[in-house]
This record gives C-alpha cells, structure tokens and sequence, in this order.
C-alpha cells in the first residue's frame, strides 16, 4: 500500500506570505478607490486585479513578479 501523499501548498501560507497578500490588497484597494473616484479604467482594473490575484499564485516570486507589474501598469498606461 503506498502511503497518501499530503497536501503541503494547501497548508497554512507562511507569515511572509500572508503579509504579502495583505499589502497587495490593500494597494489594489487604493488603486480601486483612485480610479473609481477619477473615472480612471487602468487604476480600477488594476485595482480590482491586485485585490484578486493573490488567491490564484501560490508561489512567492511570481506572486511579487506579478503584483509588481500591477502595480507599475497605471503608470505607463494612461488613458
């Protein structure tokens, strides 16, 4: 009988990681404020998309690869 392999991603995020969604989150709720209150498109999908993401990468480097790029969209797109 071979044993049941166990579930380590689905454990518990580290503190770090935890942290780090906490302050994407917080970033795309700012980011979702501005562009609602401007009529702002990119800061508001932007926004709405560093509130979201998180809950779909589970590692660390893609997780702050991808947030960065989040949250430096606004700034080089404008329209």
């Amino acid at each position: 009988m071979e044993p049941v392999p166990r579930a380590v991603d689905a454990a518990m995020p580290t503190p770090g990681m935890l942290a780090l969604n906490l302050l994407l989150g917080a970033v795309g709720l700012a980011y979702f404020v501005y562009g609602k209150k401007n009529g702002a498109i990119v800061p508001l999908m932007c926004g709405v998309c560093l509130m979201v993401f998180p809950y779909f990468i589970s590692g660390l480097f893609p997780l702050i690869l991808v947030g960065l790029i989040l949250i430096l969209l606004p700034r080089f797109i404008q329209v």
